[in-house]
Protein backbone atom coordinates (compact mmCIF):
# COMPACT_ATOMS: atom_id res chain seq x y z
CA UNK A 1 0.00 0.00 0.00
CA UNK A 2 1.14 3.53 -0.76
CA UNK A 3 1.38 5.72 2.32
CA UNK A 4 -0.62 8.91 1.72
CA UNK A 5 1.03 12.32 1.64
CA UNK A 6 -0.64 14.89 3.86
CA UNK A 7 -1.04 18.24 2.13
CA UNK A 8 -3.22 21.14 3.36
CA UNK A 9 -5.77 22.08 0.74
CA UNK A 10 -5.48 18.67 -0.91
CA UNK A 11 -5.83 15.95 1.75
CA UNK A 12 -9.49 15.38 2.54
CA UNK A 13 -10.31 14.74 6.19
CA UNK A 14 -13.32 13.06 7.73
CA UNK A 15 -14.27 13.57 11.38
CA UNK A 16 -16.64 11.33 13.34
CA UNK A 17 -17.74 12.60 16.74
CA UNK A 18 -18.07 16.34 17.43
CA UNK A 19 -18.54 16.39 21.18
CA UNK A 20 -16.67 18.20 23.96
CA UNK A 21 -13.24 17.43 22.49
CA UNK A 22 -13.86 16.39 18.90
CA UNK A 23 -15.28 19.71 17.77
CA UNK A 24 -12.18 21.64 18.88
CA UNK A 25 -9.80 19.06 17.43
CA UNK A 26 -11.47 19.10 14.03
CA UNK A 27 -11.57 22.90 14.10
CA UNK A 28 -7.79 23.04 14.57
CA UNK A 29 -7.31 20.84 11.50
CA UNK A 30 -9.54 23.12 9.47
CA UNK A 31 -7.55 26.11 10.71
CA UNK A 32 -4.44 24.35 9.40
CA UNK A 33 -5.92 24.40 5.90
CA UNK A 34 -7.57 20.99 5.64
CA UNK A 35 -11.09 20.47 4.32
CA UNK A 36 -13.35 18.34 6.50
CA UNK A 37 -16.46 16.25 6.24
CA UNK A 38 -18.13 15.58 9.60
CA UNK A 39 -20.59 13.13 11.10
CA UNK A 40 -22.13 12.85 14.54
CA UNK A 41 -25.25 11.15 15.86
CA UNK A 42 -26.58 14.58 16.83
CA UNK A 43 -26.12 16.99 13.93
CA UNK A 44 -26.59 20.03 16.18
CA UNK A 45 -23.22 19.27 17.79
CA UNK A 46 -21.58 19.79 14.39
CA UNK A 47 -23.22 23.13 13.55
CA UNK A 48 -20.17 25.21 14.51
CA UNK A 49 -17.99 23.16 12.16
CA UNK A 50 -20.58 23.26 9.39
CA UNK A 51 -20.79 27.03 9.73
CA UNK A 52 -17.01 27.10 9.46
CA UNK A 53 -17.16 25.28 6.12
CA UNK A 54 -17.20 21.58 6.91
CA UNK A 55 -19.44 19.29 4.85
CA UNK A 56 -21.99 16.93 6.40
CA UNK A 57 -22.16 13.17 5.82
CA UNK A 58 -25.26 11.11 6.59
CA UNK A 59 -23.24 8.06 7.69
CA UNK A 60 -19.64 7.19 8.59
CA UNK A 61 -19.54 5.09 5.42
CA UNK A 62 -20.44 8.09 3.26
CA UNK A 63 -17.93 10.22 5.15
CA UNK A 64 -15.10 7.75 4.56
CA UNK A 65 -15.88 7.52 0.85
CA UNK A 66 -15.14 11.26 0.62
CA UNK A 67 -12.02 11.24 2.81
CA UNK A 68 -8.33 10.34 2.65
CA UNK A 69 -7.94 10.27 6.44
CA UNK A 70 -10.84 9.57 8.80
CA UNK A 71 -10.70 10.46 12.50
CA UNK A 72 -13.13 9.22 15.13
CA UNK A 73 -13.55 10.18 18.76
CA UNK A 74 -16.76 8.78 20.24
CA UNK A 75 -17.89 7.49 23.62
CA UNK A 76 -17.64 3.76 24.17
CA UNK A 77 -16.08 0.70 22.49
CA UNK A 78 -19.52 -0.25 21.17
CA UNK A 79 -19.69 3.15 19.46
CA UNK A 80 -16.23 2.63 17.97
CA UNK A 81 -17.29 -0.73 16.61
CA UNK A 82 -20.42 0.77 15.07
CA UNK A 83 -18.84 3.81 13.42
CA UNK A 84 -15.82 1.91 12.08
CA UNK A 85 -16.76 -1.75 11.62
CA UNK A 86 -20.56 -1.47 11.27
CA UNK A 87 -22.52 -1.93 8.05
CA UNK A 88 -22.55 1.85 7.58
CA UNK A 89 -19.19 2.26 9.28
CA UNK A 90 -16.12 4.06 7.99
CA UNK A 91 -14.27 0.93 6.92
CA UNK A 92 -17.14 -0.02 4.60
CA UNK A 93 -16.64 3.24 2.68
CA UNK A 94 -12.86 3.59 2.94
CA UNK A 95 -10.77 3.28 -0.22
CA UNK A 96 -7.53 1.31 -0.35
CA UNK A 97 -4.63 3.45 0.82
CA UNK A 98 -6.76 5.66 3.07
CA UNK A 99 -6.26 5.90 6.83
CA UNK A 100 -8.65 5.45 9.75
CA UNK A 101 -7.53 6.98 13.05
CA UNK A 102 -9.53 6.19 16.17
CA UNK A 103 -8.83 8.70 18.95
CA UNK A 104 -11.44 7.30 21.34
CA UNK A 105 -10.18 5.74 24.55
CA UNK A 106 -11.16 2.17 23.81
CA UNK A 107 -10.14 -1.48 24.20
CA UNK A 108 -6.65 -2.45 22.99
CA UNK A 109 -8.09 -5.69 21.59
CA UNK A 110 -10.62 -3.72 19.52
CA UNK A 111 -7.81 -1.59 18.08
CA UNK A 112 -6.05 -4.79 16.98
CA UNK A 113 -9.30 -6.12 15.50
CA UNK A 114 -9.85 -2.90 13.53
CA UNK A 115 -6.26 -3.01 12.29
CA UNK A 116 -6.70 -6.57 11.03
CA UNK A 117 -9.98 -5.75 9.28
CA UNK A 118 -8.49 -2.60 7.74
CA UNK A 119 -5.44 -4.44 6.40
CA UNK A 120 -7.75 -6.92 4.68
CA UNK A 121 -9.17 -3.97 2.70
CA UNK A 122 -5.84 -2.29 2.04
CA UNK A 123 -6.64 0.46 4.55
CA UNK A 124 -4.31 1.75 7.28
CA UNK A 125 -5.57 1.83 10.87
CA UNK A 126 -4.11 3.85 13.77
CA UNK A 127 -5.21 3.98 17.40
CA UNK A 128 -4.40 7.37 18.92
CA UNK A 129 -6.22 8.13 22.19
CA UNK A 130 -5.52 11.48 23.80
CA UNK A 131 -5.13 13.07 27.20
CA UNK A 132 -5.67 16.69 28.16
CA UNK A 133 -9.45 16.99 28.27
CA UNK A 134 -11.42 19.93 26.92
CA UNK A 135 -8.64 22.36 27.81
CA UNK A 136 -6.04 20.43 25.82
CA UNK A 137 -8.45 20.06 22.91
CA UNK A 138 -9.23 23.79 22.82
CA UNK A 139 -5.59 24.81 23.14
CA UNK A 140 -4.19 22.12 20.79
CA UNK A 141 -1.93 20.87 23.59
CA UNK A 142 -3.17 17.28 23.81
CA UNK A 143 -0.90 14.36 24.55
CA UNK A 144 -1.47 11.86 21.73
CA UNK A 145 -0.56 8.20 22.35
CA UNK A 146 -0.24 6.33 19.09
CA UNK A 147 -0.31 2.69 18.02
CA UNK A 148 0.14 1.46 14.45
CA UNK A 149 2.52 1.41 11.50
CA UNK A 150 5.44 3.77 12.19
CA UNK A 151 5.65 5.07 8.61
CA UNK A 152 1.96 5.94 8.53
CA UNK A 153 2.23 7.61 11.94
CA UNK A 154 5.13 9.72 10.63
CA UNK A 155 3.20 10.63 7.47
CA UNK A 156 0.39 12.04 9.63
CA UNK A 157 2.74 14.40 11.48
CA UNK A 158 1.11 17.61 10.14
CA UNK A 159 -2.22 16.41 11.51
CA UNK A 160 -0.90 15.42 14.93
CA UNK A 161 0.85 18.76 15.25
CA UNK A 162 -2.36 20.69 14.66
CA UNK A 163 -4.07 18.99 17.60
CA UNK A 164 -1.43 18.16 20.17
CA UNK A 165 1.81 19.09 21.84
CA UNK A 166 3.13 15.71 23.00
CA UNK A 167 2.99 13.15 20.18
CA UNK A 168 4.56 9.75 20.87
CA UNK A 169 4.41 6.57 18.80
CA UNK A 170 4.12 3.77 21.35
CA UNK A 171 4.29 0.70 19.10
CA UNK A 172 2.07 -1.59 17.05
CA UNK A 173 -1.73 -1.60 16.91
CA UNK A 174 -3.22 -1.40 20.40
CA UNK A 175 -0.13 0.16 21.99
CA UNK A 176 -1.72 3.60 22.01
CA UNK A 177 -4.72 2.25 23.90
CA UNK A 178 -2.55 0.41 26.42
CA UNK A 179 -0.62 3.65 27.05
CA UNK A 180 -3.89 5.50 27.60
CA UNK A 181 -4.81 2.89 30.22
CA UNK A 182 -1.56 3.74 32.04
CA UNK A 183 -2.65 7.38 31.88
CA UNK A 184 -6.10 6.62 33.27
CA UNK A 185 -4.74 4.54 36.15
CA UNK A 186 -2.57 7.51 37.12
CA UNK A 187 -5.48 9.95 36.93
CA UNK A 188 -7.96 7.72 38.77
CA UNK A 189 -5.95 7.36 41.96
CA UNK A 190 -4.48 10.86 41.71
CA UNK A 191 -7.93 12.44 41.61
CA UNK A 192 -8.78 10.85 44.94
CA UNK A 193 -5.84 12.66 46.50
CA UNK A 194 -6.74 15.99 44.90
CA UNK A 195 -10.34 15.85 46.11
CA UNK A 196 -9.52 14.64 49.61
CA UNK A 197 -6.85 17.34 49.97
CA UNK A 198 -9.32 20.09 49.04
CA UNK A 199 -11.87 18.67 51.47
CA UNK A 200 -9.25 18.68 54.23
CA UNK A 201 -8.20 22.25 53.45
CA UNK A 202 -11.78 23.45 53.50
CA UNK A 203 -12.61 21.77 56.81
CA UNK A 204 -9.40 23.16 58.31
CA UNK A 205 -10.66 26.66 57.51
CA UNK A 206 -7.97 27.47 54.96
CA UNK A 207 -8.38 29.78 51.97
CA UNK A 208 -8.20 27.23 49.17
CA UNK A 209 -6.85 29.47 46.35
CA UNK A 210 -4.03 30.46 48.70
CA UNK A 211 -3.39 26.81 49.53
CA UNK A 212 -3.07 26.00 45.83
CA UNK A 213 -0.32 28.61 45.49
CA UNK A 214 1.77 26.65 47.96
CA UNK A 215 1.10 23.06 46.97
CA UNK A 216 0.57 23.08 43.21
CA UNK A 217 4.17 23.87 42.29
CA UNK A 218 5.84 21.43 44.70
CA UNK A 219 6.10 17.66 44.90
CA UNK A 220 2.32 17.40 45.30
CA UNK A 221 1.62 19.23 42.07
CA UNK A 222 -0.28 17.63 39.19
CA UNK A 223 -2.25 18.55 36.10
CA UNK A 224 -5.49 17.68 37.89
CA UNK A 225 -4.64 19.88 40.85
CA UNK A 226 -3.60 22.88 38.75
CA UNK A 227 -6.36 22.69 36.14
CA UNK A 228 -9.29 21.12 37.96
CA UNK A 229 -8.61 22.35 41.49
CA UNK A 230 -9.68 25.92 40.65
CA UNK A 231 -12.80 24.59 38.92
CA UNK A 232 -13.76 22.65 42.06
CA UNK A 233 -13.24 25.72 44.22
CA UNK A 234 -15.51 27.69 41.84
CA UNK A 235 -18.18 24.95 41.87
CA UNK A 236 -17.65 24.41 38.14
CA UNK A 237 -18.16 20.72 37.46
CA UNK A 238 -18.80 21.00 33.73
CA UNK A 239 -17.23 18.12 31.83
CA UNK A 240 -13.81 18.23 30.32
CA UNK A 241 -14.24 14.46 30.39
CA UNK A 242 -17.46 12.76 31.48
CA UNK A 243 -17.58 10.65 34.65
CA UNK A 244 -19.43 7.92 32.78
CA UNK A 245 -16.68 7.73 30.17
CA UNK A 246 -14.04 7.58 32.89
CA UNK A 247 -15.86 4.65 34.49
CA UNK A 248 -15.70 2.95 31.10
CA UNK A 249 -11.95 3.55 30.94
CA UNK A 250 -11.34 2.17 34.42
CA UNK A 251 -13.37 -0.90 33.50
CA UNK A 252 -11.16 -1.49 30.47
CA UNK A 253 -8.01 -1.05 32.56
CA UNK A 254 -9.26 -3.48 35.22
CA UNK A 255 -10.24 -6.00 32.55
CA UNK A 256 -6.76 -5.77 31.00
CA UNK A 257 -5.09 -6.00 34.41
CA UNK A 258 -6.97 -9.20 35.20
CA UNK A 259 -5.98 -10.64 31.84
CA UNK A 260 -2.33 -9.86 32.65
CA UNK A 261 -2.59 -11.26 36.17
CA UNK A 262 -2.17 -7.88 37.88
CA UNK A 263 -3.72 -6.76 41.16
CA UNK A 264 -4.52 -3.05 41.10
CA UNK A 265 -6.46 -2.36 44.32
CA UNK A 266 -6.08 1.41 44.06
CA UNK A 267 -7.74 1.43 40.66
CA UNK A 268 -10.49 -0.88 41.92
CA UNK A 269 -11.19 1.55 44.77
CA UNK A 270 -11.29 4.49 42.37
CA UNK A 271 -13.79 2.66 40.17
CA UNK A 272 -16.08 2.05 43.14
CA UNK A 273 -15.90 5.70 44.17
CA UNK A 274 -16.74 6.83 40.66
CA UNK A 275 -19.67 4.42 40.49
CA UNK A 276 -20.91 6.27 43.58
CA UNK A 277 -20.45 9.58 41.73
CA UNK A 278 -22.62 8.31 38.89
CA UNK A 279 -25.21 6.85 41.28
CA UNK A 280 -25.54 10.29 42.87
CA UNK A 281 -26.48 11.75 39.49
CA UNK A 282 -23.16 13.21 38.36
CA UNK A 283 -22.39 10.83 35.49
CA UNK A 284 -22.49 13.63 32.90
CA UNK A 285 -20.32 15.95 34.96
CA UNK A 286 -16.54 16.14 34.74
CA UNK A 287 -14.27 13.64 36.49
CA UNK A 288 -13.60 16.20 39.23
CA UNK A 289 -17.22 15.69 40.37
CA UNK A 290 -15.68 13.00 42.56
CA UNK A 291 -15.38 15.84 45.08
CA UNK A 292 -19.17 16.06 45.29
CA UNK A 293 -19.55 12.39 46.13
CA UNK A 294 -16.77 12.52 48.73
CA UNK A 295 -18.27 15.61 50.38
CA UNK A 296 -21.60 13.82 50.65
CA UNK A 297 -19.83 10.96 52.45
CA UNK A 298 -18.77 13.55 55.03
CA UNK A 299 -22.31 14.84 55.38
CA UNK A 300 -22.32 18.10 53.44
CA UNK A 301 -22.78 19.45 49.92
CA UNK A 302 -19.55 21.02 48.63
CA UNK A 303 -21.52 23.35 46.36
CA UNK A 304 -23.35 24.85 49.36
CA UNK A 305 -20.32 25.28 51.64
CA UNK A 306 -20.35 28.51 53.57
CA UNK A 307 -24.12 28.86 53.36
CA UNK A 308 -26.14 29.05 56.52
Amino acid sequence: MTIPQIVPGKTRLGWIGTGVMGSSMCSHLMNAGFSATVYSRTRAKSEALLTKGAQWAATPKQLASQSDVVFSIVGFPADVREVILGTDGALAGAAAGSVIVDMTTSQPALAVEIDKAARAKGVYSIDAPVSGGDIGARNATLSIMIGGDSEVVAALTPLWGAMGKTIVHQGAAGAGQHTKMVNQVLIATGMIGVCEALLYGYKAGLDLPTVLKSVSSGAAGSWSLSNLGPRMIDNNFDPGFFVEHFIKDMGIALEESRRMGLSLPGLALAEQLYLSVKAQGFGRNGTHALLLALSHMSGFDWRKRGQA
